[in-house]
C-alpha cells in the first residue's frame, strides 16, 4: 500500500512540511505563482474549500494549467513507487498564508489520485493552517 500524505501549508508561517516517514523529500509544489484570491475582500475570509475561491481559481488564473502539470509530474512518481513497493510519497503545496491557493491544490489532487488510484494508494489531506479543515478531508 502506498500511503500518500499530502499538505497544505504557509511559506510565511510554517514553511515546507517535514516528512516523518523517515524517507525524506516527497514533492513541495510553490503555488504563490498563481493570483491570491485573498487579496480580493470578499474571499479573506474563505479558504480554498469555499466554492467562491474555487470558481475565482478556475476562471480567473493560471490554477486549471498548474495543476494538469502537477498531476503529471506526480503520476510519474505514483506509477513508478507502487511498481516498487515503496510505502510514503508526500505532496506538499504552499501559499503565501496556506489558506487558499495551497488549499485548494491539494484538495484537488487528493480527489485526482483518489480517482485515478483507487487500489494500491491511501491519502491522507492535512490544511496545517486550516485544522478546522482537517477532518472534513481525509
Amino acid at each position: 500500500m502506498l500511503h500518500i500524505d499530502i499538505h497544505s501549508f504557509s511559506y510565511k508561517k510554517g514553511g515546507i512540511p517535514k516528512d516523518h516517514s523517515g524517507n525524506g523529500g516527497g514533492f513541495a509544489f510553490d503555488c504563490r505563482g498563481i493570483l491570491n484570491p485573498g487579496r480580493i475582500e470578499e474571499y479573506k475570509t474563505q479558504t480554498g474549500n469555499d466554492i467562491g475561491v474555487q470558481e475565482y481559481l478556475e476562471t480567473q488564473t493560471e490554477m486549471p494549467q498548474f495543476l494538469e502539470l502537477v498531476k503529471s509530474l506526480v503520476s510519474i512518481n505514483i506509477d513508478n513507487y507502487l511498481e516498487r513497493g515503496f510505502e510514503n510519497l508526500q505532496i506538499n503545496f504552499g501559499c503565501t498564508g496556506g489558506q487558499h491557493r495551497s488549499v485548494y491544490s491539494a484538495i484537488k489532487i487528493a480527489e485526482f489520485i483518489k480517482e485515478k488510484y483507487p487500489v494500491g494508494t491511501e491519502v491522507t489531506i492535512h490544511h496545517d493552517e486550516q485544522p478546522q479543515l482537517n477532518n472534513s478531508n481525509k
